[in-house]
Protein backbone atom coordinates (compact mmCIF):
# COMPACT_ATOMS: atom_id res chain seq x y z
CA UNK A 1 0.00 0.00 0.00
CA UNK A 2 1.63 3.46 -0.70
CA UNK A 3 2.36 5.73 2.11
CA UNK A 4 0.02 8.66 2.59
CA UNK A 5 1.41 12.35 2.36
CA UNK A 6 1.45 13.91 5.69
CA UNK A 7 0.13 17.51 5.38
CA UNK A 8 -0.08 20.22 8.28
CA UNK A 9 -3.01 22.37 8.26
CA UNK A 10 -2.00 25.41 9.93
CA UNK A 11 -5.44 27.25 10.77
CA UNK A 12 -5.39 31.33 11.34
CA UNK A 13 -8.71 31.14 13.97
CA UNK A 14 -9.07 35.23 13.76
CA UNK A 15 -7.90 36.04 9.83
CA UNK A 16 -11.09 37.53 8.09
CA UNK A 17 -13.47 37.98 10.69
CA UNK A 18 -14.75 34.10 9.76
CA UNK A 19 -15.34 31.29 12.89
CA UNK A 20 -13.32 27.91 11.23
CA UNK A 21 -14.99 25.92 14.50
CA UNK A 22 -16.15 23.60 11.48
CA UNK A 23 -12.93 23.85 8.99
CA UNK A 24 -11.25 20.42 10.65
CA UNK A 25 -14.76 18.20 9.80
CA UNK A 26 -14.91 19.46 6.16
CA UNK A 27 -11.20 18.53 5.64
CA UNK A 28 -12.12 14.83 6.32
CA UNK A 29 -15.04 14.93 4.70
CA UNK A 30 -13.29 16.34 1.49
CA UNK A 31 -9.80 15.80 1.27
CA UNK A 32 -9.11 12.57 -0.19
CA UNK A 33 -7.83 10.36 2.77
CA UNK A 34 -6.20 7.30 0.77
CA UNK A 35 -3.36 9.95 -0.40
CA UNK A 36 -3.27 11.78 2.45
CA UNK A 37 -2.89 11.93 6.38
CA UNK A 38 -3.81 15.46 7.65
CA UNK A 39 -2.76 17.34 10.92
CA UNK A 40 -4.26 20.40 12.20
CA UNK A 41 -2.79 23.30 14.06
CA UNK A 42 -4.46 26.10 15.72
CA UNK A 43 -1.81 29.52 15.18
CA UNK A 44 -2.52 31.63 18.64
CA UNK A 45 0.56 34.36 18.66
CA UNK A 46 1.93 36.26 16.42
CA UNK A 47 4.90 34.37 14.11
CA UNK A 48 3.40 31.12 15.42
CA UNK A 49 2.39 29.91 11.99
CA UNK A 50 6.39 30.44 10.72
CA UNK A 51 6.95 28.75 14.11
CA UNK A 52 4.67 25.50 13.07
CA UNK A 53 6.11 25.48 9.39
CA UNK A 54 9.67 25.22 10.49
CA UNK A 55 8.61 22.58 12.79
CA UNK A 56 7.06 20.96 9.97
CA UNK A 57 10.11 20.90 7.90
CA UNK A 58 11.83 18.88 10.74
CA UNK A 59 9.41 16.60 11.40
CA UNK A 60 9.40 15.34 8.11
CA UNK A 61 5.68 16.53 6.75
CA UNK A 62 5.21 16.51 2.58
CA UNK A 63 3.14 19.57 2.54
CA UNK A 64 1.91 22.53 4.79
CA UNK A 65 -1.22 24.73 4.34
CA UNK A 66 -2.34 28.28 5.25
CA UNK A 67 -5.44 28.18 6.46
CA UNK A 68 -5.89 32.29 6.37
CA UNK A 69 -5.29 34.99 4.69
CA UNK A 70 -2.06 36.81 3.29
CA UNK A 71 -0.38 37.06 6.31
CA UNK A 72 -0.59 33.40 7.42
CA UNK A 73 0.23 32.69 3.85
CA UNK A 74 3.47 35.02 4.14
CA UNK A 75 4.69 33.10 7.42
CA UNK A 76 4.37 29.92 6.22
CA UNK A 77 5.84 30.49 3.47
CA UNK A 78 8.28 32.20 4.87
CA UNK A 79 9.46 29.28 7.15
CA UNK A 80 9.61 26.83 4.44
CA UNK A 81 11.27 29.11 1.97
CA UNK A 82 13.92 27.55 -0.43
CA UNK A 83 12.84 23.50 0.54
CA UNK A 84 11.44 21.13 -1.66
CA UNK A 85 8.28 21.65 0.46
CA UNK A 86 4.83 22.90 -1.36
CA UNK A 87 2.13 24.89 0.95
CA UNK A 88 -1.14 24.62 -0.21
CA UNK A 89 -3.62 27.79 0.37
CA UNK A 90 -6.92 27.88 1.84
CA UNK A 91 -8.30 31.60 1.29
CA UNK A 92 -9.52 32.50 5.13
CA UNK A 93 -8.30 36.44 4.41
CA UNK A 94 -9.98 39.77 4.55
CA UNK A 95 -8.67 40.35 0.56
CA UNK A 96 -6.85 36.93 -0.32
CA UNK A 97 -4.99 38.68 -2.73
CA UNK A 98 -2.70 35.84 -3.62
CA UNK A 99 -5.03 33.60 -3.76
CA UNK A 100 -6.86 35.28 -6.19
CA UNK A 101 -4.33 35.84 -8.44
CA UNK A 102 -3.43 32.36 -8.83
CA UNK A 103 -6.87 30.98 -9.13
CA UNK A 104 -7.40 29.10 -5.90
CA UNK A 105 -10.85 29.09 -4.83
CA UNK A 106 -12.58 30.82 -2.38
CA UNK A 107 -15.17 28.18 -1.23
CA UNK A 108 -13.35 25.87 1.15
CA UNK A 109 -14.51 22.51 -0.33
CA UNK A 110 -13.07 23.40 -3.39
CA UNK A 111 -10.15 24.72 -2.41
CA UNK A 112 -9.59 21.42 -0.54
CA UNK A 113 -10.25 19.41 -3.82
CA UNK A 114 -7.36 21.27 -5.18
CA UNK A 115 -5.09 19.98 -2.35
CA UNK A 116 -5.87 16.52 -3.71
CA UNK A 117 -4.78 17.60 -6.96
CA UNK A 118 -1.19 18.26 -5.24
CA UNK A 119 -0.12 20.09 -8.46
CA UNK A 120 2.30 22.45 -8.12
CA UNK A 121 4.34 26.29 -9.63
CA UNK A 122 7.13 27.96 -8.61
CA UNK A 123 6.64 30.90 -7.92
CA UNK A 124 9.30 34.25 -6.76
CA UNK A 125 9.54 36.05 -3.80
CA UNK A 126 9.59 39.50 -2.89
CA UNK A 127 12.33 40.19 0.31
CA UNK A 128 12.33 43.89 1.61
CA UNK A 129 15.27 44.53 4.72
CA UNK A 130 15.26 40.80 5.08
CA UNK A 131 11.34 39.91 5.32
CA UNK A 132 10.26 38.06 2.96
CA UNK A 133 7.48 38.33 0.64
CA UNK A 134 5.28 36.91 -2.12
CA UNK A 135 1.93 39.34 -2.95
CA UNK A 136 2.94 43.42 -2.22
CA UNK A 137 5.21 45.44 0.14
CA UNK A 138 4.12 49.00 0.40
CA UNK A 139 4.97 52.20 1.95
CA UNK A 140 2.83 55.50 2.16
CA UNK A 141 -1.06 55.18 2.67
CA UNK A 142 -1.58 51.70 2.14
CA UNK A 143 0.78 50.86 4.95
CA UNK A 144 -0.60 53.51 6.80
CA UNK A 145 -3.91 51.96 6.69
CA UNK A 146 -2.32 48.06 7.68
CA UNK A 147 -1.06 49.72 10.64
CA UNK A 148 -4.57 50.97 12.05
CA UNK A 149 -5.92 47.32 10.51
CA UNK A 150 -3.63 45.57 12.62
CA UNK A 151 -5.19 47.25 15.83
CA UNK A 152 -8.70 47.45 15.16
CA UNK A 153 -11.06 44.99 16.80
CA UNK A 154 -13.11 44.36 13.22
CA UNK A 155 -11.46 42.54 10.51
CA UNK A 156 -12.53 41.54 7.07
CA UNK A 157 -13.41 43.92 4.23
CA UNK A 158 -15.49 46.09 6.04
CA UNK A 159 -12.98 46.69 8.67
CA UNK A 160 -10.04 47.73 6.07
CA UNK A 161 -11.88 49.90 4.80
CA UNK A 162 -13.15 51.72 7.84
CA UNK A 163 -9.75 51.56 8.77
CA UNK A 164 -8.76 53.09 5.42
CA UNK A 165 -11.44 56.28 5.67
CA UNK A 166 -9.97 57.03 8.75
CA UNK A 167 -6.16 57.75 7.43
CA UNK A 168 -7.33 59.05 4.80
CA UNK A 169 -9.00 62.49 6.31
CA UNK A 170 -5.14 63.63 7.70
CA UNK A 171 -2.65 61.49 5.20
CA UNK A 172 0.35 63.16 3.60
CA UNK A 173 2.12 62.54 1.07
CA UNK A 174 5.94 61.76 1.19
CA UNK A 175 8.86 62.92 -0.91
CA UNK A 176 11.24 59.51 -1.86
CA UNK A 177 14.47 58.40 -4.04
CA UNK A 178 14.50 55.97 -5.86
CA UNK A 179 16.91 53.44 -7.18
CA UNK A 180 15.64 51.20 -9.59
CA UNK A 181 18.34 48.67 -11.40
CA UNK A 182 20.63 51.53 -10.96
CA UNK A 183 18.63 54.05 -12.60
CA UNK A 184 17.45 57.03 -9.92
CA UNK A 185 14.01 58.88 -9.72
CA UNK A 186 12.80 61.22 -7.04
CA UNK A 187 9.00 61.33 -6.49
CA UNK A 188 6.14 62.74 -4.46
CA UNK A 189 3.84 59.94 -3.72
CA UNK A 190 0.78 59.12 -2.03
CA UNK A 191 1.98 55.70 -1.27
CA UNK A 192 4.22 53.07 -3.34
CA UNK A 193 3.45 49.41 -3.73
CA UNK A 194 6.30 46.49 -4.78
CA UNK A 195 3.99 44.05 -6.29
CA UNK A 196 5.03 40.52 -6.91
CA UNK A 197 1.35 39.64 -8.15
CA UNK A 198 -0.68 41.68 -9.34
CA UNK A 199 -3.31 42.89 -6.87
CA UNK A 200 -3.67 43.52 -3.07
CA UNK A 201 -6.92 41.49 -2.56
CA UNK A 202 -10.85 41.51 -3.41
CA UNK A 203 -9.49 42.03 -6.69
CA UNK A 204 -8.22 45.45 -6.49
CA UNK A 205 -5.29 45.53 -8.96
CA UNK A 206 -2.26 47.94 -8.17
CA UNK A 207 -0.15 46.20 -10.71
CA UNK A 208 -2.32 44.78 -13.63
CA UNK A 209 0.84 43.50 -15.68
CA UNK A 210 2.79 42.16 -12.63
CA UNK A 211 3.74 38.19 -12.91
CA UNK A 212 4.49 36.17 -9.44
CA UNK A 213 6.93 33.89 -11.64
CA UNK A 214 8.60 36.44 -14.40
CA UNK A 215 11.51 37.30 -11.76
CA UNK A 216 10.98 41.29 -11.48
CA UNK A 217 8.96 43.34 -9.10
CA UNK A 218 6.65 45.83 -10.43
CA UNK A 219 7.12 49.23 -8.62
CA UNK A 220 3.91 51.25 -8.43
CA UNK A 221 4.30 54.80 -7.65
CA UNK A 222 0.66 56.68 -6.87
CA UNK A 223 1.24 60.13 -7.24
CA UNK A 224 0.04 62.98 -5.26
CA UNK A 225 -3.60 63.57 -6.67
CA UNK A 226 -6.60 65.93 -5.73
CA UNK A 227 -8.73 64.27 -2.59
CA UNK A 228 -12.03 64.67 -4.81
CA UNK A 229 -10.27 61.88 -7.35
CA UNK A 230 -10.26 59.13 -4.74
CA UNK A 231 -13.65 57.42 -6.22
CA UNK A 232 -12.16 57.45 -9.65
CA UNK A 233 -8.54 56.24 -7.82
CA UNK A 234 -10.43 52.60 -6.76
CA UNK A 235 -12.29 52.61 -9.70
CA UNK A 236 -8.69 51.86 -11.18
CA UNK A 237 -8.19 49.36 -8.42
CA UNK A 238 -10.99 47.79 -9.42
CA UNK A 239 -11.05 47.43 -13.37
CA UNK A 240 -7.55 46.62 -13.69
CA UNK A 241 -6.47 49.81 -15.20
CA UNK A 242 -4.18 51.25 -12.31
CA UNK A 243 -1.37 51.39 -15.52
CA UNK A 244 -3.81 53.69 -17.23
CA UNK A 245 -4.36 56.37 -14.67
CA UNK A 246 -1.81 59.45 -14.72
CA UNK A 247 -1.19 59.80 -11.15
CA UNK A 248 0.41 55.63 -11.85
CA UNK A 249 3.72 55.18 -12.73
CA UNK A 250 4.97 51.75 -12.99
CA UNK A 251 8.57 50.29 -13.06
CA UNK A 252 9.90 47.10 -13.31
CA UNK A 253 12.87 46.22 -11.61
CA UNK A 254 15.09 43.41 -9.92
CA UNK A 255 17.16 45.42 -7.14
CA UNK A 256 15.55 48.34 -5.55
CA UNK A 257 16.37 50.89 -2.99
CA UNK A 258 13.85 53.37 -1.73
CA UNK A 259 14.94 56.29 0.15
CA UNK A 260 12.37 58.64 2.96
CA UNK A 261 13.20 61.11 5.63
CA UNK A 262 11.36 59.35 8.04
CA UNK A 263 11.30 55.74 9.49
CA UNK A 264 7.55 53.93 9.74
CA UNK A 265 5.59 50.93 8.71
CA UNK A 266 5.86 48.93 5.74
CA UNK A 267 3.34 46.59 5.08
CA UNK A 268 4.38 43.24 4.16
CA UNK A 269 1.86 41.31 2.46
CA UNK A 270 -0.80 43.32 4.70
CA UNK A 271 0.88 43.06 8.05
CA UNK A 272 2.81 45.98 9.15
CA UNK A 273 6.42 46.07 9.97
CA UNK A 274 7.53 49.01 11.24
CA UNK A 275 11.32 49.70 9.16
CA UNK A 276 13.84 52.85 8.82
CA UNK A 277 14.40 54.95 6.12
CA UNK A 278 16.42 53.07 3.54
CA UNK A 279 14.49 49.88 2.26
CA UNK A 280 16.66 47.30 0.40
CA UNK A 281 14.25 45.27 -2.09
CA UNK A 282 15.36 42.12 -3.94
CA UNK A 283 14.00 39.31 -5.59
CA UNK A 284 14.20 35.62 -5.53
CA UNK A 285 12.84 33.81 -8.52
CA UNK A 286 11.32 30.71 -8.35
CA UNK A 287 12.13 30.17 -4.76
CA UNK A 288 8.65 29.19 -3.40
CA UNK A 289 6.49 26.05 -4.71
CA UNK A 290 2.69 26.71 -3.97
CA UNK A 291 0.12 23.68 -4.38
CA UNK A 292 -2.58 25.43 -7.01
Amino acid sequence: MRQRKRILFVINPISGGKKKTAFNKQVLEVLDLEKFDPTFKITDHANHAFELGRSAIEEGYDAVVAVGGDGTINELGSAILGTNMPLGIIPEGSGNGLALYLGIPLNESAAIRRINRFETAEVDTGVVNGRHFFNIAGLGFDASVSDRFATDNSRGPIGYLRSAINVLGDFQPSTYTLLIDGKEYKKEAFMISVANSPQYGNNAYIAPQASINDGLLDVCIVKKFPLYLFPKMVFHLFTKSADQSEYVEIFPGKEIIILRDEKGPVHVDGEPVEMGKKLEITIKPKSLKIIC
